[in-house]
Order: C-alpha cells, then sequence, then structure tokens
C-alpha cells in the first residue's frame, strides 16, 4: 500500500501505541515511526534509573490491557517499559513500527496530502500525520544573572545516583522529578538543598492505606475534593511551614500538585534544606533572593519542558506557552488530517483516558474522510474555543469524550450544510 492512502503515527510512546492500537481496531491503515532504539517513549530514554510513577498502577494502565497484578502500586521504569512492550506485543503493533526515524519536517501539500521528511534525504507522503512525540524532551531552562561554574544539569540529564554521591546539590523547583532527585541527594549526597520559587501543594503517595490519587472519586464536585484533600492533609502531614516549606500560592489542582512522600521525609529529618528563589549564580556560589549564599558541586534545573514540535511547517499549530491552541484538543481549523494529541497533561494516569480518546480519534478520522471541511473548522465554526490549558481532570474529560462519539453524525451533517 502507497503511504499516501496512510496515515503516520509520529512517536512510540504509551500515547502512540495507544493511538496504533485504536487505528488497528478500526481498520485504518497507518505507519508508526520513533526516533529511538525502542519503544516506551520517556520510559524508554528520558527518565532516571530509580523512576517510579506516582500516579498508581489502576489510574495508569491500559483498560483493555491491564498491568500484571504482580506489579506494585507504583511501578518502576523497569516495570513500565516491560508493560509497554507486552502491550506492543499482544497486539501486534511492532508490525507498523520502524525505529530509528527522526521526522525533521511535515507540511501540508496542495493535494491534500501531508509530505513528511526524515533525517536530510528520505521524504514520504502520507494522507494524514498524527503528532504524539510526547512533552518531556525540550528542556525547558531557568534564566538567573551571572555566571555558573559549577556542574549544571537539567533533570533531563539525571539518570543514576552516582551523578549525586559526596557532593553538595542545589535541585531547581518543586516538582516531581525535583521531589525524586533532592531526596536522593539527601540519601547519598554530602548535603540537599531545595530552591522553589514559589509555594506548592506536597501530598504522600498514600493517604488512608491507598494511592492518594485513588481517592478522588469521578462524582465527587471539584470544590469537595479540594477540601477533602485539604482535610486529609491537615491530619497526614500537617502545616507545610513545619517542613521548611512555603504555603502554596494556588489552589489544588490548579497546578499540577507533587505527590511524593520521601521528600517529606527527608524534610522532617533535616536531610534537606529549603530555599526561596535564586537571586544570581556566582561562580560555584548561589545566592538566593534572602540573601544567603551557598557554594555547590552540582546544580540540577528541574523546571520541566517546553511543549514543542519543531518538526511542523511553522504556523501549523499555534502556540501560547504550554498550550497548543487546538480544537477538540487535537485538531487545526485549517488542515485536515493533522492530530496533535497527548500534549496535554491529566491530573493523574494516562491509561483510562487515553483509551476512549484514542478510539474517538480513530472515529473522528473515519469521519473525515466523509467530510469537505477539517473537523476542527467545524468545531470552530459551532462556537467551541481552541484550548485554553494544558491541564485538565481525566474525569471530566472521560465524561466529554462519552458525549462526543454521538455528536459525530451531528458534525458531518454540519458539514454537508456549510458545503
Amino acid at each position: 500500500m502507497s503511504t499516501r492512502d496512510k496515515l503516520l503515527v509520529l512517536g512510540a510512546g504509551p500515547i502512540g501505541l495507544c493511538v496504533a492500537k485504536a487505528l488497528k481496531s478500526h481498520g485504518i491503515a497507518y505507519d508508526q515511526v520513533d526516533a529511538s532504539d525502542g519503544i516506551g517513549g520517556n520510559w524508554h530514554h528520558g527518565v532516571y534509573e530509580a523512576a517510579h510513577i506516582i500516579s498508581s498502577r489502576r489510574t495508569t494502565e491500559f483498560p483493555d490491557y491491564p498491568m500484571p497484578a504482580s506489579f506494585p502500586d507504583f511501578p518502576s521504569r523497569k516495570n513500565m517499559l516491560d508493560y509497554l512492550n507486552a502491550y506492543a506485543q499482544h497486539f501486534r503493533l511492532f508490525d507498523s513500527i520502524q525505529l530509528r526515524q527522526t521526522v525533521t519536517s511535515v507540511a501540508p501539500l496542495q493535494n491534500g496530502t501531508w509530505r513528511v521528511r526524515f533525517g536530510e534525504e528520505e521524504t514520504r507522503d502520507y494522507r494524514g500525520v498524527i503528532v504524539c512525540n510526547g512533552h518531556h524532551w525540550n528542556c525547558r531552562w531557568p534564566d538567573y544573572p551571572g555566571r555558573i561554574t559549577t556542574e549544571y544539569i537539567h533533570s533531563k540529564d539525571y539518570v543514576t545516583p552516582d551523578q549525586l554521591r559526596g557532593k553538595r546539590v542545589l535541585v531547581i523547583g518543586g516538582g516531581n522529578s525535583a521531589c525524586d532527585i533532592v531526596s536522593e541527594a539527601a540519601r547519598v549526597g554530602a548535603s540537599a538543598h531545595l530552591s522553589l520559587r514559589r509555594g506548592y501543594w506536597f501530598l504522600p503517595k498514600v493517604l488512608f492505606g491507598r494511592p492518594t490519587v485513588e481517592l478522588i472519586c469521578p462524582w465527587i464536585p471539584l470544590r469537595a475534593q479540594r477540601l477533602l484533600i485539604r482535610m486529609a492533609l491537615k491530619v497526614a502531614v500537617g502545616n507545610y511551614r513545619q517542613y521548611g516549606l512555603p504555603p502554596p500560592d494556588h489552589k489544588i489542582f490548579d497546578h499540577h500538585p507533587t505527590i511524593s512522600s520521601e521528600v517529606l521525609h527527608y524534610l522532617r529529618h533535616g536531610r534537606i534544606t529549603v530555599h526561596p528563589d535564586i537571586q544570581q549564580f556566582d561562580g560555584n556560589t548561589v545566592e538566593f533572593i534572602d540573601g544567603t549564599r551557598d557554594p555547590f558541586d552540582i546544580v540540577v534545573a528541574a523546571t520541566g519542558f517546553h511543549v514543542s514540535f519543531p518538526f511542523l511547517a511553522p504556523g501549523l499549530v499555534p502556540l501560547k506557552g504550554p498550550v497548543a491552541e487546538v480544537y477538540g484538543g487535537m485538531m487545526t481549523a485549517e488542515h485536515r488530517h493533522l492530530y496533535i494529541v497527548g500534549w496535554m497533561q491529566p491530573r493523574y494516569g494516562f491509561g483510562p483516558l487515553i483509551v476512549p480518546a484514542a478510539d474517538l480519534l480513530a472515529r473522528i478520522i473515519l469521519s473525515q474522510e466523509r467530510m469537505r471541511n477539517p473537523f476542527g473548522l467545524i468545531l470552530k465554526r459551532l462556537g467551541q474555543k481552541p484550548a485554553q490549558t494544558h491541564l485538565f481532570d481525566p474525569n471530566r474529560t472521560k465524561l466529554e469524550i462519552r458525549l462526543a462519539r454521538p455528536m459525530l453524525p451531528i458534525i458531518r451533517f454540519v458539514d454537508r450544510w456549510m458545503g
């Protein structure tokens, strides 16, 4: 079959694999490529050896292929890789996966197909492109004045505790990676320090004997969820100031909460020192905004990642900070068969959400084949606004997906009416 009759799935991480399975289930021809030498995305090439998921096994596994009962509540990097490889094997996805294929450009052609360049020379034309390139690869670095001469790495470059062993360690950031790394420094480093530019919500991984994320019931309104979590934290954690942490400057779930039992443990044991934001670098010394200064052997910037699609032709997908301004969470109003999937970040595990989302995507693709106008354009004409945030509530999104399926015939009717 010519590639012009196929879709291209770009990326073979968890999202790309689930999308590929949905396409296969609906009989949609596709190829799948990944720049790495193995599947699994960030779990294959982008996380440190000691990483475990912060969401639980139940909130992360694909509903149509549960994780083995022998897996712990919080599977490790190896567990995740074994699981994703088993998933791809079970649904026979490897037949369509091509590894070590770096996509350097994607651009629309006048005949409605998409030209995809691999490396510097090879090009192929596809009927459409589904971008599942993830969002944990384009490092975001903080911008501080001064010059730093000590070792300075991004959390993406952290692999093993040996990088921290016996060193004075400063970690910048308050997210999950920051807490994992500073906790590791508390175990093996000469000293462990954490710089926070604002207050975060720090939640233990387990509350009342269950993974914390599993306590969030979909039928409980968000305001009630926030109240219940605050009450539980008062009992299980107490006042953040007792840990040397600044109070949060936002409501729970307005930003990603940090889920870490270890960092709270080491803070109460005096193994981690908390600092405010950085004022400037000065050689191997860091000056903080409260005027304190400390020397460090290594500084780790756990400051997140940019949402980025460098291979897409300029202007194809408008970006506003971490938000891809697309309709229905994945489509532009100008083009057919260009889908941006997996760039958003749920509060917790991907499996129960991406399975129905990928199925809906396959149905949208089949509907698009019967339509004259881009699917995203119809959504725009019906008054839908492009995405406004990169964070979302999985339970609410699953409800929206269920409501969207019966809307597909209406979308096709509006397309015929528009002409």
